[in-house]
């Protein structure tokens, strides 16, 4: 059998399938470098209670760390979780704030929020925002408010100058 010198030809439904293969590896590829979304989970307010500036929830909740969980060692599991929630975020996500927050992997595969290495906890017993009534829960370790800095100390007065009409 002798092969014709006229060249194939790809079938024009062929060449749409490629094209449209291409296309949707684009887009692929495209929605993975967009994964790393960022999403504000964190606020800060200031606690009378405390007389500091404290990391809340966006909804106003304090956001606690646990003094013994520290480079990757968890405490808090289990029954413990109803008590303290974990603040999570989708995987991928990079969570934002007033600071700067990082993530850490959960025993459960969950990701946690974490503020100077801390993982970061609401507490079922704060039952509005500003409530801190897990501040110095101890435990294994000690609960304590995600505080991003002291409370401005309030002016101390002044000294008045004498006068002059002592009645």
């Amino acid at each position: 059998m002798r092969r014709s010198a006229i060249p194939h030809r790809t079938h024009p439904s062929i060449r749409l399938v490629l094209l449209a293969t291409a296309l949707v590896a684009l887009l692929v590829s495209a929605a993975a470098g967009a994964g790393q979304a960022n999403k504000r989970v964190a606020k800060q307010a200031e606690n009378p209670t405390l007389g500091r500036t404290i990391l809340t929830t966006t909804r106003g909740r304090t956001l606690y760390g646990l003094s013994a969980e520290t480079k990757g060692r968890f405490i808090c599991t289990g029954t413990c979780l109803s008590t303290w929630h974990p603040l999570v975020v989708p995987a991928g996500v990079k969570p934002t704030g007033p600071v700067k927050l990082a993530t850490i992997e959960r025993p459960d595969g969950r990701t946690q929020v974490t503020f100077e290495g801390h993982p970061l906890y609401s507490f079922a017993g704060d039952s509005k925002a500003g409530d801190v009534n897990g501040e110095g829960i101890k435990d294994v370790g000690t609960w304590h408010a995600a505080t991003t800095s002291k409370a401005s100390p309030a002016p101390e007065p002044q000294p008045q100058p004498e006068s002059p009409y002592p009645y």
